[in-house]
């Protein structure tokens, strides 16, 4: 527990705007403390963030705060909301902020060990606050145990708190403290190291801190700044952590990050596909090196003959050894001595380069780079020849401890690779390693052909050539599909190589969608991405109203409550729920007989932005179910929207449908234990308005409600 000092701005008692009592210190930073105060006004508790004295008169502290006050545009109850700044009358700024009443995950870090399932679901609670966050492009880089608060100790409750250091990369905006590095080095991913942060990092630091909550201990980086700077570029450890934390953590975590999870939707995705399928936890990329999707050909160097000196014919001369002879007569007569030194008689002996020992040459081509040489050549026409077969050179002439055939080997290797997606060759003196990634059969088998007898000319060694299955990893695709994202979730189901899509399968997309627009881009999108692949849609397109409600709905399971349609001008059922203008749909709630006790709570999202609340409302507020069965037992059968007779006679609501609003409705059903919203909700309100209510109240109504019922009414013309 903190205490408060007497050098401290605010002590406990102290009346802050003759409106906030402060009640206690929470916590002291650099720059700020933070106060736990309530309003005598409300009765509701606060948090308070002031600046210390001797940063008030400093602008750029002051525009700190303001930037910090201004993330409050950032509505999720995963992260903290913010309210605004003030200034006492002696000129202290302090900001108001939500108090959140429950143990920090640094706390629990220092109790031990937390149970993985909890932090999977800390890892959805937060991730779905990250994701808020940086749609409004404000990345937090300061992610850490003491930055995430689990109110009342719920992991499903977890808040992101602090955003003091954040970064807006907002097209022209400033960082609030600048571009270097910020944030815990424990925590911090590679590259905010070198000053570099997009969203990307704050996935680094929720992985990196799922880890050490998982241990029980924080990261052990080294004990100099050269040690931490080495150790952040390698993975972290996740040995002896479950899946599928373990994928999870080592997919958020790597220290690349191109190859990280790249988004808060890409974690979302991720914890959906492990809920649906348990077995689907192993990402594509973990599967490509398996003998099911790798094949790997291995050609040892095959035997070759031992070189034999020549066999020297005792009736012709050496002709070496005769323009030898020619040089020493001219060197012994003076004249030639001069000639030999200059180079003249470089074309009959060769020149002589520096010796290399060892004697080293790289070339290769990455996956997305060009193709280079590094190394040495032992004359001008072999560094010319394979200049012409690569993009960049660096190749010193020299001579070394290499056989006769050495360059013409080199060349007659590099020569047929240039179809290969990524190569390399490593040469060694006379010793070679070639290794290659290809996706064509057809090339693998050739190239395997060409270096079944070992690689060619003096070159001693291997050749490894990877085929590599066209696998098109579910992670591209499931990045493409979540920007798209505008009712809802979108669900990709995994294909069959290692939850990748291999050349013959299907990429199928479920969820929802606002409108056709948006289901034409994502199809266009996923042609340029999937190839010759078959694409499959089960999209049901909604419209924008109704998607608003969508993205704000709690996560509960379905129930067995069944919603029936009839047409109230004859009574005739309608399980279509396709009613035409003209005619006045009516619409039951049918309970099972298992159903006795909690609450209904039933609304119609209607396609004109509109939202209207069936049960309860002003005019019919009893929605309990027992009130509602009345001492009845049995499957019960509740009328939520009347033929325009009874409405007539009872005032309960009913409608018709005209030209103007057609197009497709939800009627949503929710059961709950207690009544939902802590109060009425006005008779029709916007879908705007609904969704905030949603919003606002789902930290206290999301535990109650135990079931989500809906189905769609859709008008037409006739």
């Amino acid at each position: 527990m903190i205490t408060s000092q007497p050098s401290d701005l605010f002590q406990p008692g102290d009346l802050l705007n003759n409106t906030y009592r402060i009640e206690k210190l929470l916590g002291r930073g650099g720059t700020s403390n933070v106060y736990k105060a309530r309003s005598e006004i409300s009765g509701n508790l606060v948090a308070i963030k002031v600046l210390k004295q001797e940063f008030s008169g400093n602008e750029d502290f002051t525009v700190l705060m303001a930037r910090e006050e201004n993330i409050r545009e950032i509505r999720h109850d995963a992260v903290v909301r913010y309210s605004e700044n003030h200034r006492t009358p002696d000129g202290h700024i302090y900001l108001l902020m939500d108090y959140i009443d429950g143990p920090g995950l640094d706390s629990k870090l220092k109790q031990g060990p937390m149970d993985a399932a909890d932090l999977l679901i800390i890892c959805r609670r937060v991730a779905e606050g990250l994701k808020a966050a940086h749609a409004r492009n404000i990345v937090h880089r300061d992610l850490s145990p003491d930055n995430i608060i689990l109110r009342d100790g719920d992991p499903a409750k977890a808040v992101i708190i602090d955003f003091g250091i954040a970064k807006d990369t907002n097209p022209g905006a400033e960082t609030i403290v600048g571009n270097e590095f910020a944030g815990k080095y424990s925590y911090a991913a590679p590259e905010q190291l070198g000053g570099n942060t997009d969203a990307r990092a704050d996935i680094y630091s929720l992985g990196a801190l799922l880890l050490a909550n998982f241990r029980g201990a924080s990261p052990s980086l080294g004990a100099n700044p050269m040690e931490v700077v080495e150790n952040k570029q390698k993975p972290l450890d996740t040995s002896g952590v479950p899946a599928p934390l373990k994928q999870l953590i080592d997919r958020m975590c790597d220290p690349d990050p191109n190859d990280r999870l790249g988004s808060a939707t890409e974690v979302l995705n991720f914890l959906d596909r492990v809920e649906q399928d348990p077995e689907a936890e192993k990402e594509p990329s973990a599967l490509l090196d398996t003998a099911e999707a790798t094949i790997i050909v291995q050609t040892p160097k095959a035997s070759k003959p031992p070189r034999q000196a020549p066999i020297t014919d005792p009736g012709k001369s050496d002709s070496k050894g005769l323009v030898l002879a020619l040089v020493a007569v001219l060197v012994l007569v003076g004249g030639g001595a001069g000639a030999f030194f200059a180079g003249l008689l470089d074309p009959l002996l060769g020149p002589s380069y520096p010796v290399a020992q060892p004697y080293t040459l790289i070339v290769e081509k990455p996956k997305d780079g060009p193709a280079r040489a590094t190394g040495h050549m032992p004359s001008e026409e072999s560094r010319e020849a394979l200049t012409a077969l690569v993009d960049q050179t660096d190749i010193t002439l020299a001579s070394g401890a290499i056989g006769e055939d050495w360059a013409a080997g080199i060349l007659a290797t590099i020569k047929p690779l240039s179809d290969l997606q990524q190569w390399r060759l490593v040469v060694s003196d006379n010793q070679a390693k070639l290794s290659g990634l290809t996706s064509d059969s057809d090339l693998a088998s050739a190239l395997a052909a060409a270096f079944k007898d070992g690689l060619p000319g003096d070159l001693e060694g291997v050749a490894e050539i990877t085929y590599r299955l066209p696998v098109l990893a579910i992670a591209d695709v499931r990045g493409l599909v979540g920007g798209f994202e505008d009712c809802g979730a979108l669900h990709v189901a995994p294909g069959t190589a290692g939850g990748g899509f291999g050349p013959k399968d299907a990429i199928t997309v479920t969820g929802r969608l606002a409108g056709s627009e948006a289901r034409i881009r994502m199809f266009d999108a996923l042609r340029s991405l999937a190839g010759d692949r078959k694409i499959s849609f089960d999209i049901e397109i909604l419209n924008p109203a109704l998607c608003v409600v969508e993205t704000a709905l709690p996560r509960a399971p379905v129930g067995n409550i069944d919603i029936a349609f009839s047409t109230g001008n004859d009574n005739a059922p309608n399980p279509s729920g396709r009613f035409f203008v003209g005619e006045n749909p009516v619409i039951d709630v049918k309970l099972p007989a298992t159903i006795t006790s909690g609450f209904l709570t039933v609304s119609i999202l209607d396609v004109s932005g509109n939202v209207f609340h069936l049960l309860p409302n002003l005019s019919r507020q009893e929605n309990s179910i027992a009130g509602l069965r009345e001492g009845t037992t049995g499957p019960l059968n509740v009328r939520v929207a009347y033929t325009l007779a009874e409405s007539a006679l009872n005032g309960g609501l009913a409608f018709r449908v005209d030209d103007s609003t057609l197009g497709k409705s939800r009627v949503l059903v929710l059961h709950s234990s207690e009544p939902l919203f802590a109060g009425l909700r006005p008779t029709s309100e916007s879908a705007v308005g609904f969704a905030e209510a949603l919003k606002e109240n789902s930290a206290r109504d999301a535990n109650l409600i135990l079931s989500m019922d809906s189905k769609i009414l859709e008008t037409a013309l006739p």
